[in-house]
């Protein structure tokens, strides 16, 4: 059967091994658009998944970002959320894709990560996988959600347990005024006490988003909430 990649249209070469031999999981891209997508390897800030060996050393501190070693040094804020991981860096070819993915409505897209994600849930336990939601003005315009897309496609049953209630850019905001915001989630009917719950969104920028979501939770009674996002801008 001939797979066309996804994001190029050309055909997909199947790339043979022995464990495909026994089982062999779908390829979605072709080799060359595979090559452009930048895995975050080597040593990264146990926080948020950003890769530390980039950085100068005086936006490191020890072994997290400077930006949260702020967050740390927060009363408000520290341990709220316990750690982000990502899988790749935001260049421009993942850009460019998650665009696509998202401002054009092609659904499909998020199978060319339904593999990375289903091996990074299947050596972790969580009572709830909760995707970010987005507000009504953002669902209507696009049509989906493309956080829960990215977890469906990876047979994942996310729980929807938060709602929305403004949407505003985050990373048009100053530090401070990201601090200051007020709550932006609403919890819906859900006992989240002593629980362990996962986060999940597209893209990890300033950390503002998901601290907030993981606030509202731990106020409710959770007992850790951690994020998974696909990538780390």
């Amino acid at each position: 059967m001939v797979t066309n990649c996804l994001n190029c249209s050309n055909e997909v070469e199947e790339v043979w091994s022995w464990r495909g031999l026994f089982y062999r999981e779908p390829q979605f891209l072709c080799q060359e658009c595979e090559s452009r997508l930048e895995k975050i390897e080597g040593e990264r800030c146990r926080g948020c998944s950003r890769s530390l060996e980039s950085l100068p050393s005086n936006l490191v501190k020890e072994d997290i970002c400077l930006d949260c070693h702020r967050w740390d040094q927060d009363p408000e804020w520290k341990g709220i959320l316990h750690k982000n991981d990502s899988s790749y860096h935001y260049n421009d070819f993942l850009k460019e894709y998650l665009a696509r993915y998202k401002y054009r409505g092609d659904y499909a897209f998020a199978k060319a990560f339904s593999h990375s994600i289903k091996s990074y849930l299947a050596k972790m336990e969580y009572d709830h996988i909760i995707p970010i939601p987005l507000s009504n003005e953002r669902l209507y315009e696009r049509g989906f959600n493309q956080s829960t897309a990215l977890l469906e496609e990876s047979e994942v049953r996310p729980s929807h347990v938060l709602t929305r209630l403004h949407s505003e850019k985050q990373s048009k905001k100053t530090r401070a005024e990201r601090l200051r915001q007020v709550q932006v989630f609403r919890l819906e009917g859900c006992d989240v006490r002593d629980r362990s719950i996962l986060l999940f969104d597209d893209i990890y920028t300033t950390g503002t988003t998901l601290r907030q979501a993981a606030k509202l939770l731990k106020e409710a009674g959770a007992d850790e909430v951690s994020s998974l996002t696909l990538a780390r801008g």
